[in-house]
């Protein structure tokens, strides 16, 4: 399995919202398998982890390494995993969570916290992120090669670089009419 995936999902699942059965059905749309053993009770736990684990992507945004890996570590112990080794062939054994779990959160649960603690590992604790748009607090997993990523999305970049142009030549514009008005 590709861990960075399995971050990514846990970001995607903690900008999800998850009201009921049919709010996480949606999520695991690419997910056709999961769907069917989906639970009314699914949501709930996953509502919790969501408040979990947004202090950890605030941390990673806010440079708090330490935070980071202690609240990380908090909930690897609360929600203990059991990876296990799989492959179709000699050439592609990976690690997968148990899917013997009694429910999909609990799986959602296992693969966001494996997923997490591997990106952490390889590529640093300070990967997560918190969207700068205004008025946006989606999370995402920055895996740019400078660690540069400051949106969630396209869209919301886009928007706040737009947002910075107008202000600038609006802040142009009205230093213009002030020189021409002190001038006039």
């Amino acid at each position: 399995m590709d861990f960075v995936r399995y971050a990514e999902r846990a970001a995607a699942l903690l900008n999800t919202p998850l009201a009921d059965a049919d709010d996480l059905r949606e999520f695991l749309s690419d997910r056709a398998w999961l769907i069917e053993s989906v639970a009314d009770k699914d949501p709930a736990p996953l509502r919790r982890l969501q408040k979990e684990l947004r202090p950890i992507f605030r941390a990673s945004a806010d440079g708090d390494e330490p935070g980071v890996v202690s609240r990380l570590n908090d909930l690897l112990a609360k929600h203990p995993i059991t990876p296990y080794v799989a492959g179709h062939d000699a050439q592609s054994w990976h690690l997968h969570v148990s899917d013997r779990s009694s429910s999909v959160s609990d799986l959602l649960t296992a693969e966001a916290l494996l997923g997490l603690a591997i990106l952490v590992t390889d590529l640093g604790p300070t990967r997560l992120g918190v969207c700068d748009a205004d008025r946006c607090t989606n999370a995402f997993v920055d895996t740019s090669p400078n660690q540069s990523r400051r949106y969630c999305s396209d869209r919301c970049s886009s928007r706040a670089n737009v947002a910075a142009y107008r202000a600038r030549r609006k802040a142009e514009a009205d230093a213009a009419s002030a020189a021409q008005g002190a001038a006039g």
